[in-house]
């Protein structure tokens, strides 16, 4: 390889090689919506509903316009509100806290595990009595898949139940994914999920859907996502608002679900490349016992004392891109800094918000590639 090829910008996620991969199927699927017209509520936005039922296991499928309204939906639904205390991760992306904020309620940070980056399991039992001591009535907990690989669902399922709470599960990250063999979707009251374009399973637009066994919290949710409506759309039964999957982004998400187990595939490839490249000199991120992740990101943890500024200027300069997922967890964010947190605070998140940043990771990252990925880490460390 020559030394102008190794110069170019790496792609951090490559979007434009799946789209050369899908090529024409992509344009016939548009194709057809914009030869029938149907714009909202289109034949795709049924099939892709039946399709990602059949994929996940679980019974309902409701597609929506983004991972945010899919919590939020379900928040509405069952009736989450002010005085009500939902507990959250701390370190996530801040649509999960803050669907629980707009729905009047309070988001209770909890902590994470330091190997996994899910929730942390003795710090929700910590949480739920910190919310009884604050008054608050602990309703729900939400945890979430971070990065592609599940959380403790059983023992999360577990506590809840004790404790009369619902368990939501924020799956954006995660879809695809298997716990204890099982796909995610059927693991929680409800499952959501995000199809934004950087997602494994990502539309060209934004998009969501919210899975569940649950029949009349699926037709609910159908009536949440149209403004509330009954059997009258003009005689609404609850409040709503406009949630619903356009149909363009329903056929292109159609086309993709079709390559996406192959595309898994290949995330654990490059996934386990980097494991063997890296594992001796950061942490790298391990996939639970029985757990499998579809690595939506790649996350490491650099050594101790590492500059990670100057860390990721390195690998910037041989055009290799970084991310940082998260520099701050929720509780330490202005419109977050409010809320309460479990007792005993958050030493985890605080200490991943310091030293962890993501590599470039999708299904089309070649191994020659990867290797200059790796070379240049290993570099900037030597450094």
């Amino acid at each position: 390889m020559n030394q102008h090829l190794r110069s170019d910008p790496v792609p951090f996620i490559d979007l434009a090689a799946q789209r050369r991969r899908l090529g024409q199927s992509i344009d016939d699927a548009v194709g057809r919506v914009l030869a029938h017209c149907q714009f909202i509520n289109g034949p795709e936005v049924t099939q892709l509903e039946a399709a990602l039922a059949a994929y996940s296991g679980a019974k309902h499928v409701v597609s929506c316009a983004s991972g945010t309204d899919a919590l939020q939906m379900v928040l509405m639904a069952k009736g989450v509100g002010p005085g009500d205390a939902v507990f959250c991760p701390s370190f996530t992306f801040c649509a999960t806290g803050g669907a629980v904020a707009l729905a009047g309620a309070t988001p209770v940070f909890v902590d994470v595990d330091a190997v996994t980056f899910n929730m942390d399991a003795d710090s929700l039992k910590r949480g739920i009595v910190t919310a009884r001591q604050l008054g608050l009535r602990p309703k729900a907990v939400i945890p979430v898949d971070l990065f592609g690989q599940p959380a403790d669902h059983e023992t999360i399922g577990v506590i809840a139940a004790a404790e009369g709470l619902f368990v939501l599960a924020d799956a954006a990250q995660a879809f695809g994914a298997t716990y204890k063999g099982k796909r995610l979707g059927t693991l929680a009251l409800a499952t959501t999920t995000s199809f934004f374009p950087a997602k494994p399973l990502g539309c060209f637009g934004d998009g969501g859907a919210i899975l569940t066994d649950d029949d009349q919290l699926a037709a609910d949710l159908r009536s949440i996502r149209v403004h509330g409506q009954g059997s009258d759309k003009y005689d609404n039964v609850r409040l709503g608002f406009t949630g619903r999957l356009d149909t363009i982004q329903a056929a292109v998400l159609l086309e993709k679900l079709k390559i996406f187990d192959d595309e898994i595939a290949a995330r654990n490839k490059v996934a386990d490349r980097y494991a063997g490249g890296l594992g001796n000199i950061v942490t790298v991120p391990r996939v639970a016992q029985g757990n499998s992740s579809i690595w939506a990101c790649y996350t490491i943890r650099l050594p101790a004392g590492t500059d990670r500024d100057a860390f990721a200027a390195a690998l910037k300069a041989q055009g290799v891109p970084t991310a940082i997922y998260y520099a701050k967890s929720m509780h330490q964010q202005t419109a977050y800094r409010a809320f309460p947190v479990v007792d005993g605070g958050l030493p985890v998140c605080e200490m991943l918000s310091q030293d962890v940043i993501s590599l470039p990771v999708h299904a089309y990252l070649d191994e020659p590639t990867q290797q200059r990925i790796i070379e240049a880490v290993r570099g900037a460390l030597a450094a």
